[in-house]
């Protein structure tokens, strides 16, 4: 189209397309105005189309480059700000002074370092403090909310600790300096690595908790059985009593008709087999044996039958009080802690492995502090130096200027009292010397001067 509209050179002057603006400009036109509009509307009229399409797509085109230039600018002006927000992050838990750190850049990657790990260790302590507390109050909120105060104690008592470190003398001063905080990191290490563990170790202290707790309930029921074993001790010991005595009955029953038997089948006695005296003497034996035994019988088993109610009785009453014991939740945080001890006592495994864990917390924790121990005296340090002595000077002078204002004040005082004492006495010694000399100028005639 575009040759079309410069081929026209008998009707008007050749058309330029502006490739910045995208429009068509040429020469003042020589034809008239009605003709011109003609040709041109015949020729936007067969190529509109073809016209509209190339528009549109090199301005897509364009629109395209140029939000995909602005799309890879703003992900790298949000990555950079986003660095840069971090990097500002850790600098602040490392506790170090931005205007001071500012002047030795080389100190930054130190600082960095030393406060991603006072970070992350708050990180740990807020985990450790969350599972832990909800264990005891089994709710989400009173863990979340307890175990982010914990985090912040933590993260805080750490930045500190760190902070408040200052690399002066030699190594074996510094670190009698430091022996306090690195107990405070250890007894922190300590804490914060016990409900991680008890979390590492949740399937096997879950399964070790069911012993115990089937170890409690039988210990809580022989308890409960203890108070009713004398009782049933008791009446077992009275009925055995009276059942000895009605088994004795019994023998002496069987035994005097097993001999009138006997007498009279020939098979023991006389030997003789008949009925005579001999074995109704022997069955008069037996049957007195059987009338005692019925009268033990009518005696005694109805208070057997008595003492074995009760005894049931109190066998029921046991297994109701059984019952009825408390069965509630086992396995607090201190069931938890006594399992795993449990288990590190019985498994060398268990115990080894409890062990490292807690050592790789007290590594973590002190890990700032042997940094800072261990490294020797950076830029930053002297300058942190330099910037205390500066205050530290500036004060002892103003005090020592304080100072000895006072004495010169206290001096200078002291001195004016002296003169105005001496000034005094001169005058007051004057003044007596000329009363003196009155007086005795007063005496004169009479002969005393």
């Amino acid at each position: 189209m575009r040759d079309r509209l410069f081929n026209l050179e008998n009707y008007i002057h050749p058309f330029s397309l502006d490739s910045n603006r995208k429009i068509f400009s040429g020469k003042p036109l020589k034809y008239s105005l009605e003709v011109q509009c003609s040709i041109v509307l015949l020729i936007l009229n067969q190529d509109i189309g073809e016209l509209a399409r190339s528009f549109f797509e090199q301005s897509l085109s364009a629109g395209s480059s140029l939000g995909s230039k602005l799309s890879t600018s703003s992900l790298a002006s949000a990555k950079l700000f986003s660095m840069s927000s971090l990097k500002d992050f850790f600098l602040f838990c490392s506790g170090a002074d931005r205007s001071i750190l500012a002047q030795v850049p080389s100190d930054e990657n130190k600082y960095l370092g030393i406060g991603a790990t006072i970070f992350f260790t708050g990180v740990l302590a807020f985990l450790s403090a969350g599972y832990a507390l909800y264990t005891i109050f089994d709710s989400y909120v009173l863990a979340l909310f307890f175990g982010i105060v914990w985090g912040l104690m933590i993260f805080n008592l750490d930045r500190f600790i760190v902070s408040s470190m200052k690399a002066r003398g030699g190594f074996f001063g510094q670190f009698m300096v430091a022996l306090p905080r690195l107990g405070m990191a250890v007894l922190l290490a300590l804490v914060i690595s016990k409900p991680l563990e008890l979390k590492i170790f949740e399937k096997e202290i879950n399964a070790e908790l069911i012993v115990m707790e089937q170890e409690t309930f039988k210990t809580q029921e022989d308890r409960l059985a203890s108070r009713f074993t004398g009782r049933l001790s008791g009446n077992e010991s009275e009925i055995s009593g009276l059942q000895a005595e009605i088994d004795a009955k019994t023998r002496a029953r069987d035994a005097a008709a097993a001999a009138a038997l006997a007498e009279a089948d020939g098979s023991g006695g006389s030997g003789v087999r008949n009925m005579g005296p001999i074995y109704r003497a022997k069955l008069a034996t037996a049957n007195q044996a059987q009338e005692e035994l019925a009268t033990t019988l009518a005696s005694l088993q109805p208070q057997i039958n008595a003492k074995r109610a009760e005894a049931n009785t109190l066998r029921s009453e046991m297994s109701l009080e059984v019952s009825n014991l408390e069965r509630g939740a086992y396995g607090g945080m201190a069931a938890r802690i006594d399992a795993l001890h449990r288990l590190g006592e019985n498994s060398e495994a268990i115990l080894l492995a409890s062990l490292f864990i807690t050592l790789l917390f007290v590594a973590i924790e002190t890990a700032p502090i042997f940094t800072k121990l261990i490294s020797p005296s950076s830029p930053y340090d002297h300058l942190l130096h330099e910037h205390e002595h500066v205050y530290a000077m500036a004060t002892k002078e103003s005090v020592n200027k304080r100072t000895n204002d006072v004495k010169n004040q206290l001096r200078k005082h002291a001195e004016i009292g002296v003169h105005q004492t001496t000034a005094e006495i001169s005058a007051k010694k004057a003044e007596i010397d000329a009363e003196l000399a009155r007086k005795k100028e007063e005496l004169r005639p009479l002969g005393w001067g």
